[in-house]
């Protein structure tokens, strides 16, 4: 049974989809993507956005640069699609190992997304080079329009885009990405083997209940934003599958406390300090601790065609109590779980 589990070794496990910023903020937060995983998936929704290989170059050298030292860490970028990208940058770019994947953000769908693609019609003939060279799209999976209901904006995504892109590029592999629902669940079950999702740690935790409760919760803000329980219980259930479609994505996203406490609260999770210790509480509530290594640190490399991470990492059973805020290089967040317990500690191994 697993609750006489008290400790788990995993290969160490990857991020398939964060946000490190840039300039004070990735100084504060980068250690902590780098202490729990070997490779990570990075955001390019910088301001300006990262459109360019040398732009990710460069901002690779970055990250390297805000590691602590021996951090055994590594960047994998992406880039930020446009309504005027660049095939042929993009495709000698991923040649050439700067870029990983491409990410596509509807215009204004979240934070610095006002570059993002207005139709997806635009960047047809770059999509279509994609798949001709194997490139992975990253999808953020919501439609912008005012008329559409804020917790129906995935479901209409995909209704509307997604399955309609699936038809038209039936060879593009897509990551959809921090799944927020029951019909994503479905479609990407439904959906050939070159489909797969990521899931966050606050999806399986949290309904939209948590950002009302006892008044508004900013740090329970983000986007896509938290469903229903029906379709945190939908996620719950793809996580701890087994199934190779769903990976680890932390969708970790930080701000300054004052950015959230606001007026106009950003939208943004941080879940980076705690993230393994958050995955490991879902699998062990759903009797899945034994299906936590696929999920973490097997599904999402092969699905992006690279090796397995050789090193090995351990959880142990040990309460933890996650602190109200962190301060790290200046910056006050408020982590994901702030002032609660949490049951798992991750150890070296």
């Amino acid at each position: 049974m697993n609750d006489t589990i008290d400790r788990i070794t995993i290969r160490r496990p990857d991020d398939w989809h964060v946000h490190l910023r840039d300039g004070a903020m990735l100084e504060a937060v980068a250690s902590f993507t780098a202490r729990q995983f070997a490779r990570a998936i990075i955001m390019p929704n910088l301001s300006p956005p990262v459109t360019s290989a040398a732009s990710a170059a460069a901002y690779r050298d970055r990250i390297m640069a805000a590691l602590p030292a021996g951090a055994n860490f590594t960047p994998l970028m992406t880039c930020y699609l446009t309504d005027d990208a660049d095939a042929d940058d993009i495709a000698s770019g991923h040649a050439a190992g700067i870029f990983t994947a491409a990410k596509l953000y509807p215009a204004n769908a979240t934070t610095n997304s006002a570059y993002g693609v207005t139709d997806v019609a635009h960047i047809m003939p770059v999509l279509e080079r994609m798949q001709d060279i194997g490139m992975p799209l990253l999808v953020h999976g919501e439609v912008t329009d005012g008329d559409i209901d804020i917790f129906d904006r995935e479901a209409v995504f995909i209704e509307r885009i997604l399955d309609k892109l699936i038809r038209a590029l039936p060879g593009l592999k897509v990551v959809f990405e921090h799944i927020t629902t029951a019909q994503a669940v479905q479609f990407v079950d439904s959906a050939g083997p070159n489909i797969a999702a990521t899931i966050t740690p606050h999806h399986l935790h949290i309904n939209r209940n948590a950002m009302f409760a006892g008044g508004i919760r900013p740090h329970a803000y983000c986007l896509p934003v938290a469903k229903r329980e029906l379709h945190r219980l939908a996620l719950r259930k793809a996580a701890t599958s087994g199934s190779p479609k769903y990976f680890l994505g932390t969708d970790s996203a930080p701000h300054e406390i004052h950015a959230k406490e606001s007026a106009c609260g950003c939208a943004g999770i941080f879940n980076a300090p705690y993230a393994l210790e958050s995955y490991a509480a879902v699998f062990e509530k759903e009797g899945a601790l034994d299906r936590l290594e696929g999920f973490a640190s097997i599904y999402g490399a092969n699905f992006y065609g690279l090796p397995l991470n050789e090193g090995m990492i351990s959880l142990e059973r040990s309460d933890i109590q996650v602190p109200d805020d962190i301060e790290s290089a200046g910056s006050t967040l408020v982590p994901f779980h702030a002032g609660s317990e949490l049951n798992w500690r991750m150890i070296p191994s």
